[in-house]
């Protein structure tokens, strides 16, 4: 069977969690590259001063990825096979997307069997680590909560022991107060797991205040969210921040000026108004709309980000994004709290096509990550 269909198999046993026996999946040792060494996982030697990880949503665009300055790449259920060899072949570990579900931490078999699974899926694909994400709601003092960070460190050693180099990566909400439920033991995750990835932006889906087309990510808040992980007891070390390479774009109930862009009330939860009612703009679309607007570029002084507005049968609208400038600023916050890195989603919302003018600011975007890691080898002696 060729590997791209037991790819598309065995993710979607992973997905749905079917616990069926694992001979399901198929043994180790089959390799879709031209050199076997590049299906082996890359070793634990390995380190980086920051990280990179950078997460795909399938297509051919990886092939011009900035393979220099990743770290990490998540893998989606869509992405094609090549993506192994070439990001091993850069020594860039893959790491694939998983889901815990309630059904899972409520019962221990589903906990056994889901753990088995977990760990065959990551070998029989020559992962490096999964990258993983709560489905619902956990309560503090629920049974559920004391069962996902038992979870989590039972995979993070079962995975380190059995892929030595591997990362456990913990998907967290952008800032630690328990937004829509996901009140996690944060403190005690992040001791078991390498990373937790603090989702630094869609800020705006609850809004309390003025019901104002605003940034995805503000400085200060993003700031402040991070800081308040740290405050917890939280190492540092074990953040990634959380890049967004998309924007929104609010439709205006009424224009009173730029950046005054009123919005639909829209509740999410008990917040009045939500960003939910925007449509979300990739970077690539994001700087070919900004040409044809009726504003130009504008720059948030409060927020540290852009913005310009735009109109279409006869109504106004206000796009919010992050760009190199914006970007640059956020980088430099890993450094500020010295942060383990940043994660981006999504490496495919850039313009990677020859375009001379595409290709710059393709590159200025990958240049904004910075300050830039390198790789470097730890021999143990």
């Amino acid at each position: 069977m060729r590997w791209i269909l037991v790819l598309a198999q065995v993710l979607d046993v992973l997905a749905q969690w079917i616990t069926r026996d694992s001979e399901a999946l198929r043994s180790p040792g089959f390799c879709p590259c031209s050199k076997t060494d590049l299906c082996r996982p890359v070793s634990a030697d390995l380190q980086h001063q920051l990280e990179v990880v950078v997460f795909d949503e399938g297509e051919m665009d990886y092939q011009h990825y900035d393979w220099p300055k990743i770290t990490a790449i998540v893998f989606s259920d869509n992405s094609k096979e090549q993506i192994l060899c070439i990001a091993h072949e850069n020594k860039v570990r893959v790491i694939l997307q998983g889901k815990i579900t309630m059904k899972v931490l409520r019962n221990g078999n589903s906990q056994e069997q889901w753990l088995k699974r977990t760990l065959n899926v990551v070998k029989v694909l020559n992962m490096d680590g999964i990258y993983l994400e709560m489905s619902g709601a956990v309560v503090p003092g629920g049974p559920e909560y004391k069962a996902l960070s038992r979870l989590i460190k039972k995979i993070t050693v079962l995975l380190h022991s059995e892929v030595p180099g591997s990362q456990v990566i913990m998907n967290v909400p952008w800032f630690p107060d328990c937004p829509h439920g996901r009140c996690y033991d944060f403190v005690t995750i992040a001791k078991s797991c390498d990373f937790l990835f603090v989702m630094s932006f869609n800020v705006q889906d609850q809004m309390w205040d003025e019901c104002f087309a605003k940034a995805n990510a503000p400085y200060d808040q993003i700031f402040t969210g991070l800081a308040d992980y740290i405050g917890l007891g939280i190492d540092s070390r074990k953040l990634l921040m959380g890049i967004p390479w998309f924007g929104y774009d609010y439709p205006c109930m009424k224009l009173l000026e730029p950046g005054r862009c009123r919005i639909q009330k829209s509740s999410h939860g008990s917040a009045p108004c939500s960003s939910l009612i925007a449509t979300p703009i990739l970077y690539k679309d994001i700087v070919r709309l900004l040409p044809v607007s009726i504003t130009g570029r504008y720059w948030d002084d409060d927020d540290k980000s852009p913005y310009f507005v735009y109109k279409v049968n006869n109504t106004y609208h206000e796009v919010w994004y992050d760009d190199p400038e914006s970007i640059s600023l956020r980088s430099s916050i890993t450094v500020k709290l010295k942060l383990g890195g940043v994660g981006v989603l999504n490496g495919n919302n850039l313009n990677y096509s020859v375009n001379p003018i595409a290709t710059m600011q393709t590159e200025e975007m990958w240049n904004a990550l910075s300050p830039v890691r390198r790789k470097r080898r730890i021999w143990n002696i």
